[in-house]
């Protein structure tokens, strides 16, 4: 029997975590490719809980660096990175709910080397930004282009091969009244960049608008912890997953289950500011749906939860509080 079979999706999900009817996004079919999250844009599907959908994702510039020669400082157009699938309406979503998506499958598409990570001027986790404003000089500008193969993985060097270990780096529902960039993560999802985030995992989301209006894009083939650099392996993708609707469900920020853990997320700065997000929603979590009382909770967490960096880069950074399944058996 699969885990998921006895997921909270399964569990509590209008299609009780059942596949239904099956949709594809194609780039034609997306037609534009949106850079902001927010209730405006019009639908590219509505679709019932239980629906699997395939999205034609692009990698983070959309494409636009093709050669290892390029600049991206005069190719990339900033802020119009990081182009998102979607909105998806689910039909009977409502502010207050919960959206269950769970990650069938992430797949490279496009002509190799469809990898690309790159130095960006002023952008990363070791340089100067325009927040963090030091008279240091820019890093030289840098690009790389990798194969990226399901089989193979990422051929890094003639040397090195790394493990394809792909997700979702963005992904979340429409903020209620607000359009913001694809850029930022927040209570909704978005730009997270969590590793966790990947294959066979089912990440919750806040319902803030009807129909949830989910967006995804922006797929990694693989990252290390902190997105350091702060672009990792991105790449065009077909990613598929299945959507479910859970009523009356109702937190603030994203949670996520796979077969070993409970996770829940938060985006902030300063950094300890996101792990106490992480780590309260947890605890909060733990209180209300496991038969903890929260002190305790807050001292259990404290021996042997687990917190993991998605990105350090962002205009907010994430992080991921988890405890593992058999704690809370």
């Amino acid at each position: 029997m699969s885990w998921l079979e006895t997921s909270i999706m399964a569990r509590k999900g209008l299609a009780k975590g059942k596949p239904g009817k099956a949709y594809s996004i194609t780039e034609e079919s997306q037609g534009q490719y949106h850079y902001v999250y927010g209730p405006y844009a019009k639908p590219v599907l509505k679709v019932d809980p239980g629906s699997v959908i395939s999205a034609e994702t692009h990698d983070a510039f959309e494409g636009k660096i093709k050669y290892e020669t390029d600049k991206p400082s005069e190719i990339l157009n900033f802020p119009f990175l990081n182009p998102q699938n979607g909105p998806i309406y689910v039909n009977g979503a409502e502010k207050g709910d919960t959206l269950a998506v769970y990650i069938k499958s992430i797949v490279p598409r496009g002509p190799q080397p469809v990898g690309t990570t790159c130095l960006i001027r002023e952008f990363g986790g070791l340089v100067a930004t325009g927040d963090t404003a030091l008279l240091n000089p820019p890093l030289p500008e840098r690009v790389k282009k990798v194969e990226v193969t399901l089989e193979g993985g990422v051929k890094w060097s003639d040397k090195l091969t790394l493990p394809y270990q792909p997700f979702i780096g963005t992904i979340g529902t429409s903020p209620e009244i607000e359009a913001i960039t694809s850029l930022q993560p927040d209570y909704y999802g978005g730009n997270m960049d969590l590793p966790d985030v990947g294959v066979d995992a089912v990440i919750y989301l806040p319902v803030n608008a009807p129909g949830a209006l989910l967006y995804l894009g922006d797929c990694h083939a693989i990252q290390g912890d902190g997105e350091l650099c702060g672009v990792a392996l991105e790449h065009p993708t077909v990613t598929t997953v299945q959507v479910d609707l859970i009523k009356k469900w109702t937190f603030k920020w994203p949670r996520l289950e796979n077969e070993k853990f409970f996770m829940t997320i938060g985006s902030s700065r300063p950094m300890e500011d996101a792990a106490r997000i992480a780590y309260r929603e947890l605890i909060r979590w733990m209180a209300a749906d496991f038969g903890f009382e929260e002190l305790d909770a807050y001292m259990l967490l404290t021996q042997c939860g687990r917190m993991r960096l998605g990105n350090m880069v962002d205009p907010k950074y994430t992080l991921g509080a988890s405890i593992l399944k058999s704690y809370l058996a």
